[in-house]
């Protein structure tokens, strides 16, 4: 924890109603003295915790005093602050050019400009909050979706911590009796005691590998879900995407082959966030721009976590469907039959068993789950029906959001990954029949790992990767 005391503005630099300058540190009350002016003579050091006071920003050179703004003073004394030391908001008035005025005075009468997250920074140091819910505030404040929101409200009340730290104290109940034992094995009997360590795992194991099970769902929600919409060209894929977004961000054309590069948007769907991407009409392409754009497609319907794949209802199915179907086949996808507007030749039926056929050809059993939706992107119809199938597929209609905790870090699943590694290399020294003190070596870097995740056992390195993403005043 750093002895000098940092400042900045905590609201952002926008217009706004009211603009937050936010001083942390031992010299904080003195600095405040030095700068703000009360409506009534009072000893500004003196002020008691929690209480707001009215005055202004003023400027003195001399005899001459120059009022850069009205304001509120909010004060907060250690330990019971965000940062866990000594803090004071002036609140200004919300334009950026005073919000700079004030802080430059700040900084001049002794404060040092805040780096960017060294707020949170400084209540992870002090043992306010765990390195979790360090991240967890960070991802509230970039969350873009009511779902991703939740989670890291939940995150940064400790659901995340409350599990890890449970898992590491019943680790080390198990290396602390067999520490105990080698030192005094008078007192204390290891013989059986692989079995019974085996046994005492398990859970530690079952409830890892839940956790670990949480991520690919965490990941959607945290990053959105990556939507891939796939179709020949003139199937409407421009449309719908214009249809999801609520813009005209896709260049619509009876031209086929308009489409030639890849365009993402985000859109939300009830608490959902989807990357939608729309791509180059799927076909047999002799232009060699469009067939890059065509292979970007299959590529991006790789990588995809939900591939919206669109047939024009309005147009027999051909060779360019086929292969289509062959690119969703084994993926999570919705078939979507664009034009319904429109006199209909290709029905959900004709298309179901076009798809039968296909995975008959291929070898691959037909995927009946795959939900097949009528709509038109142009007029608008069916979209509805699509969000509900898209929330159903990903989310049985029905969140996590209990008490339950949600990996959604990338870097605490890759610890967990670990640490199960290891408890499995302790399964194995109990097999062999090895020393217990064989156990203690793993069962102490499953230890450490877990401990990686809530910042026990992390460097300064991690520390400074991860606070540097925060956004300055946080």
């Amino acid at each position: 924890m750093g002895q000098d005391t940092i400042a900045a503005v905590a609201s952002g630099m926008t217009a706004s109603g009211i603009g937050i300058i936010r001083i942390s540190g031992p010299e904080a009350f003195f600095i405040l003295s030095k700068v703000f002016r009360p409506r009534h003579e009072a000893d500004v050091t003196a002020y008691k915790t929690n209480t707001i006071h009215y005055g202004h920003i003023v400027r003195r050179d001399g005899e001459t005093e120059e009022v850069l703004d009205e304001c509120l003073v909010m004060i907060m004394r250690a330990p019971h602050t965000y940062t866990t030391e000594d803090t004071v908001e002036i609140n200004t008035h919300g334009g950026p050019y005073v919000m700079q005025r004030v802080l430059e005075h700040v900084l001049a009468n002794g404060a040092r400009c805040a780096e960017p997250g060294e707020f949170t920074r400084r209540a992870f140091l002090g043992g306010r909050i765990d390195l979790t819910e360090a991240e967890a505030v960070m991802d509230v404040i970039s969350a873009k979706s009511g779902d991703a929101l939740k989670s890291s409200l939940m995150q940064l009340s400790g659901s995340v911590r409350n599990v890890i730290t449970g898992l590491r104290e019943a680790i080390m109940d198990e290396l602390a009796f067999i520490e105990a034992a080698i030192d005094d094995p008078e007192h204390y009997d290891l013989t059986g005691y692989g079995e019974q360590l085996s046994d005492h795992l398990l859970p530690v194991e079952e409830k890892l590998r839940a956790l670990s099970s949480t991520f690919g769902e965490g990941k959607m929600i945290r990053e959105g879900i990556l939507t891939v919409i796939i179709g020949k060209p003139n199937a409407g894929k421009s449309s719908l995407m214009n249809a999801l977004t609520g813009e005209d961000r896709a260049i619509v054309t009876d031209i086929e082959g308009t489409t030639r590069d890849i365009l993402e948007d985000q859109v939300r769907i009830g608490g959902l966030l989807l990357r939608v991407i729309d791509t180059a009409g799927i076909r047999d392409a002799r232009d060699r721009i469009e067939q890059i754009g065509i292979g970007r497609a299959r590529d991006y319907a790789d990588r995809a976590d939900l591939i919206l794949a669109l047939f024009d209802s309005a147009r027999p199915i051909d060779d360019n469907d086929r292969e289509i179907l062959g690119l969703i086949r084994g993926r999570r996808s919705i078939i979507l039959l664009n034009k319904s507007d429109l006199h209909t030749v290709c029905t959900p039926e004709m298309l179901r068993a076009f798809l039968a056929e296909t995975a008959s050809d291929a070898g691959t059993p037909v995927n009946a789950e795959i939900p097949i939706l009528q709509i038109s992107a142009k007029e608008g119809s069916g979209l509805s029906e699509l969000e509900q199938a898209i929330r159903s597929m990903f989310f049985s209609g029905n969140l996590r959001f209990n008490e339950e905790a949600v990996i959604t870090n990338a870097r605490h699943n890759q610890s967990i990954t670990q640490a199960l590694t290891s408890i499995s290399l302790v399964r194995k020294s109990i097999e062999e029949g090895l020393p217990e003190d064989f156990y203690s070596i793993d069962l102490m870097d499953a230890y450490r790992e877990l401990g990686n995740i809530i910042g026990e056992e992390v460097g300064d390195d991690l520390i400074n990767t991860i606070f540097s993403k925060f956004c300055m005043g946080k």
